[in-house]
């Protein structure tokens, strides 16, 4: 069932506003930015109104001096990085998917490749502005890199699909543009021979920014190391991967499928965490044919399983990898299938506690009900 009203607030004050109506009528919100992973957690149990951010899209402040931007939620990542660019700097985030704005990459912690060199949310945003159920603006953090005030607060908000809070301002710490890239392209017999490979490089002492196995889970696949800094340096390490890795193509240019989500529409994608040795072992685990892009060297991967029999799929691949501290959590799936799937998988021993901070910051579970772990 789709939402009883959609509102394109243009200022933080109207969010403000419409978050107060909504509670004085006791209206369901969830919040959408560029609607880019609308997907990537559990259908809200209601949605009285559909509070579309994309009017939000100012750069507030650009501080190129201290390596810091202030920019809202709904400003997308593509047009920021564009702004950005024109000062040889740029946030070091770099999830593929179109229209991603900030708000949304902040609230589903969306990241990409480069994260291995750079972080993610968690380590890149300085400061957050929220709107919480009542229609009270909350600011947490600050636009300096180093900030010791209190409780990091904002963390609150990476990840919770709109379930605590509606984004409306982000703060970032930023990265100057590096001069010069050299890629590595390895080409593998069988995907699972890169689990050795990739233990070797996290044991050296190579600097890369990326690190990507692409291709399916038992066949033949390619290994993408990419160094990103002065050309001297990725030059010297771009040949030492060659010979660490025993081979390997090296270029300037990143491959085209660099990054991008694996599979279809009609395959059930999934993010994987992992404890970053047992690469090979997650491979293993996964149903044959199915299509990955794994950061390598960070533990995470993509999967797309096939549609047919993923009800069955699903619970045994997340046993499969629970001794490596693995978890599988649905991103897409086919409208037919995606309701009656299990997005989040075992809980743990942490929901009693997120229940009770859902409850201090939504107690009448009015934004996005039911998107998050456990029903919240």
């Amino acid at each position: 069932m789709g939402p009883r009203g959609v509102a394109r607030p243009r200022t933080i004050g109207e969010v403000a506003e419409l978050l107060k109506a909504a509670a004085a009528d006791q209206l369901t919100v969830v919040p959408v930015g560029g609607r880019s992973k609308l997907t990537w957690a559990a259908p809200p149990e209601s949605c009285d109104l559909l509070l579309d951010l994309s009017g939000l899209n100012r750069l507030v402040e650009h501080s190129a001096g201290d390596l810091t931007v202030v920019a809202e939620a709904g400003v997308r990542l593509a047009d920021l990085q564009a702004q950005l660019g024109e000062t040889r700097q740029m946030l070091a985030l770099d999830p593929p998917e179109a229209c991603a704005t900030l708000g949304g990459i902040v609230s589903a912690n969306a990241s990409g490749p480069r994260r291995l060199r750079y972080g993610t949310c968690r380590d890149l945003l300085i400061g957050i502005s929220v709107v919480l159920a009542d229609g009270t603006i909350a600011h947490a953090g600050g636009k300096v890199v180093k900030n010791v005030a209190g409780y990091d607060l904002g963390k609150l908000y990476i990840g919770a699909h709109g379930t605590l809070g509606v984004v409306v301002s982000t703060t970032w710490r930023l990265h100057p543009v590096a001069p010069a890239r050299r890629v590595v392209t390895l080409d593998l017999d069988d995907a699972a021979s890169a689990g050795p490979l990739v233990a070797a490089l996290r044991r050296s002492t190579l600097t890369p920014a990326a690190v990507e196995l692409i291709g399916p889970s038992d066949g033949a696949a390619r290994l993408v190391v990419v160094f990103e800094s002065i050309a001297e340096s990725v030059a010297a390490q771009a040949n030492a991967a060659v010979a660490l890795l025993g081979g390997g193509l090296t270029s300037d240019e990143l491959p085209d499928d660099f990054g991008c989500r694996p599979g279809t529409d009609d395959d059930v994608l999934l993010r994987l965490a992992f404890v970053p040795a047992a690469l090979a072992d997650v491979l293993a685990a996964l149903p044959a044919g199915t299509a990955v892009a794994a950061h390598a060297c960070s533990g995470v991967a993509y999967a797309a399983v096939p549609s047919a029999g993923a009800g069955d799929v699903l619970p045994a691949l997340r046993a499969a990898i629970a001794p490596y501290d693995g978890s599988a959590v649905l991103l897409r799936a086919p409208a037919g299938i995606r309701d009656r799937l299990d997005h989040w998988g075992p809980v743990g021993d942490s929901l009693e506690l997120m229940r009770r901070v859902k409850e201090r910051f939504d107690p009448d579970r009015r934004l996005s009900p039911g998107r998050f772990v456990g029903g919240l």
